[in-house]
């Protein structure tokens, strides 16, 4: 969303604080990502070098957002994908690439928006969210259930005793592990 005004400028000086010019305050990354959301364009310098250092900054924001919980928008096989291109010589042709298609996807999520918007009300996209979200609680309990070592660290967490070798043993902790399987599998049945 590139605007016709002159971007905001933001120095970064060596105590890796920003420093928004035009409020003349101090910036943290999330900020300068909520900028970026509201569509605000801005540079970022170097306050010693005088230095364009917006693309590092902006990949620095991206960082924090995917080690967020959940937050997660780069899938790993495409990252790799990414690195994979550098020095190759399609380099120059992926920035327009990913550009232009990031364009198109922009264009194409407002569209669906306001469809799902005139079909449904507004509501839709918010129960829909919520379901895709109840959907990954669900998913990744489930794969935390079939986790061996899951259900070993939970059981030590409690303070209940390690697991004896044996065969006694070893059926005793499968049943028990079983037991919280069901347990957990009836919490979910009720939190839906």
């Amino acid at each position: 969303m590139a605007s016709d005004k002159e971007p905001t400028v933001i120095k970064k000086y060596a105590n890796r604080r920003l420093y928004h010019t035009g409020t003349s305050s101090y910036v943290t990354l999330e900020d300068l990502a909520g900028l970026v959301r509201n569509g605000e364009d801005f540079v970022v310098y170097d306050a010693k070098s005088g230095d364009d250092i917006t693309r590092s900054v902006l990949a620095q924001i991206i960082f924090e957002e995917e080690s967020k919980d959940g937050q997660n928008l780069l899938p790993i096989a495409f990252l790799r994908q990414l690195i994979r291109f550098y020095g190759d010589s399609m380099q120059a042709l992926v920035p327009r690439y990913l550009e232009f298609s990031m364009d198109n996807l922009t264009q194409d999520q407002n569209k669906i928006r306001e469809q799902m918007s005139k079909a449904f009300g507004t509501g839709a996209i918010d129960a829909l969210q919520a379901q895709t979200r109840a959907n990954m609680a669900m998913f990744t309990e489930a794969f935390r259930l079939f986790n061996p070592f899951a259900a070993a660290a939970a059981a030590k967490g409690r303070g209940e005793a390690p697991a004896k070798g044996g065969e006694n043993g070893e059926l005793g902790d499968l049943k028990r592990e079983l037991s919280e399987m069901r347990e957990r599998l009836d919490r979910l049945a009720k939190e839906k």
